[in-house]
């Protein structure tokens, strides 16, 4: 199966988000997910060439479940409609740097970074950003890193983090919670023979970020 069909999975499941329809159609699911962490693995070797520490990764390990946890949610639909996964050191539970892939009917993308990093090293990024920001700025104002990622994501504080003041020229950065970059993919891209290829090149531009941020809490 290509990821044309498991596109195709995850639109009929969208609109058919329940356990009946899934336990009918699990076979179609286990053969989606194959396909998805066969992707992840070539994703992987490709990533390992600029980024060794993620050399011997499982790709299973980086897979998130399809499985929603709905205790809390007011949304009780049972299923995610996407498969993700993130790349790093120790696959999805890695709490530093990775590489993100998402694929959902009508929303697919890829990126570097990292998600709501613990405390310690939020405030170590922060340090990182005032002692060097202007290596960070060189990261991010790259002509292809911008055409590519725009403007890091995350979300920010309202006001300055205690400690730095609002005049600070780094003061945008410095608010984030979470540092990351996204390249929205569109279909086309991703069923393109060369996606993977395309993937791991971009991914490689987020590479001196996501050292930048490595740098930081290590």
């Amino acid at each position: 199966m290509g990821l044309s069909g498991v596109i195709e999975f995850l639109t009929e499941l969208s609109h058919n988000n329940n356990k009946e329809w899934f336990d009918a159609n699990r076979k179609r699911y286990e053969a989606c997910r194959a396909t998805f962490i066969s992707l992840v693995g070539e994703l992987i070797e490709g990533i390992a060439a600029f980024d060794p520490s993620v050399i011997g990764v499982d790709p299973r390990k980086c897979v998130f479940r399809i499985n929603r946890d709905i205790r809390f949610a007011k949304d009780k639909t049972p299923y995610k409609t996407n498969f993700g996964a993130l790349i790093g050191e120790q696959g999805k539970k890695t709490e530093g740097t990775g590489y993100y892939i998402h694929i959902a009917p009508g929303h697919h993308f890829i990126g570097g970074g990292m998600y709501k990093p613990q405390p310690d090293s939020l405030a170590n990024i922060r340090q990182e950003i005032d002692y060097n920001g202007a290596s960070l700025k060189e990261i991010l104002d790259e002509p292809d890193f911008k055409q590519t990622f725009g403007q890091v994501r995350g979300e920010q504080l309202k006001t300055a983090p205690k400690g730095y003041p609002k005049d600070h020229p780094m003061i945008e950065i410095l608010r984030y919670k979470s540092f990351y970059v996204l390249r929205e993919m569109s279909e086309g891209e991703l069923t393109a023979k060369n996606f993977v290829e395309e993937a791991v090149r971009t991914y490689a531009k987020a590479g001196k970020f996501n050292q930048f941020l490595k740098n930081a809490i290590n």
